[in-house]
């Protein structure tokens, strides 16, 4: 949930791909290696907090 009480917006791998300006499978490698914070869903997919990846974009660190 946001400050606003509005959930939290979710990236899909495609999206932060595009962010990075890098390959979408270089955004499941990160995933995996544990450099990215995401979320699964039920059908296994993953999914990135928008607000996490932001922060990264700026060059804060990731807090566990």
């Amino acid at each position: 949930m946001t400050d606003n009480g509005q959930p939290e917006r979710l990236l899909k791998p495609g999206e932060v791909a595009a962010l990075f300006q890098v390959d979408p499978r270089t955004v499941n490698r990160w995933t995996l290696q544990g450099k990215l914070p995401s979320i699964r869903t039920l059908g296994g997919h993953h999914r990135y907090p928008e607000a996490a990846i932001k922060a990264l974009l700026r060059g804060e660190p990731r807090t566990p």
